[in-house]
């Protein structure tokens, strides 16, 4: 598999913007074929370099096909699953509670080793120091929907201090951090996940932090059957019993893999986001 996965590793090709990769392997006569979506955090390539192992681990654990689909944007990737076109997916928090309620996907393993929060940052150099001080300003987002950089970070402005500002919406992560680090935006809401990992994090400084979540959970949709979501769940859960299986997870990032459950994110329906759901 490693020599098939070395092979394989280069193919890469562009749909309406998005990369999407596979990778193939000889299954058995029970052996199935599943479209995996990706929360684009980060830019294609990227994600496509951190998913490319993982599936090619899922792939030699269960002995099914794991075809990577991939999304320009996190506003293409919402309407990929509210629309029920990936049998299994990554995503945030809050795009499970949609996706559950639109489409009946369900949590099978999250990170158990770190919480989920919005950050809202700032040029180091900057004479901004506190919320208060964004009033009037630019402020950039990498989607209305981005959980902890955007609806969490949208409502504490809001309803803690009604603060007044320019949104503006910027498609990934990366392009916000970055529109505050050329002075184009006075600052950007993230996570911890892509700001640790954005090249100019030398050059960004935290100046206010959401309320803490659990993460990030990897979801099937209604239709996949009891028996695949648990042979997932036991291969994710192998993949996280290992030395390599814990390094490639680590990239996600996903500390420490264990079950998820609807439990887990009931505390997000208490925080009434819905007001700051934008459709698009």
């Amino acid at each position: 598999m490693r020599d098939t996965y070395a092979a394989l590793k280069s193919v890469i090709r562009r749909y309406s913007g998005a990369v999407i990769t596979s990778v193939v392997v000889c299954g058995g006569a029970s052996a199935e074929t599943f479209s995996v979506g990706i929360v684009p955090q980060f830019e294609p390539r990227k994600l496509t370099e951190i998913w490319l192992p993982i599936l090619s681990e899922l792939e030699e654990s269960t002995g099914h096909r794991f075809d990577l689909v991939g999304s320009p944007t996190i506003s293409d990737f919402e309407q990929s699953f509210i629309q029920g076109e990936f049998d299994f997916a990554y995503m945030n928090p809050y795009h499970f509670l949609v996706a559950s309620e639109t489409q009946g996907y369900t949590p099978i393993v999250r990170d158990g080793g770190r919480e989920l929060f919005g950050v809202l940052v700032v040029a180091a150099d900057s004479d901004i120091q506190t919320v208060k001080d964004l009033e009037g300003r630019k402020i950039a987002y990498p989607s209305p929907n981005a959980l902890g950089a955007s609806l969490l970070m949208r409502a504490d402005l809001d309803r803690t201090f009604g603060l007044t500002y320019e949104p503006h919406y910027v498609s990934i992560h990366s392009s916000a951090y970055l529109n505050v680090v050329l002075g184009q935006m006075d600052a950007a809401g993230g996570v911890m996940a892509t700001l640790n990992s954005n090249p100019d994090r030398e050059s960004l400084r935290i100046i206010y932090e959401t309320t803490r979540l659990p993460p990030h959970p990897i979801v099937a949709h209604d239709r996949i059957s009891p028996e695949i979501i648990e042979e997932i769940e036991a291969a994710f859960l192998g993949m996280g019993a290992t030395d390599a299986g814990r390094a490639m997870l680590a990239r996600v990032p996903i500390r420490q893999v264990v079950p998820a459950s609807e439990e887990d994110y009931e505390i997000l329906k208490e925080l009434n986001l819905a007001d700051y759901w934008i459709d698009q």
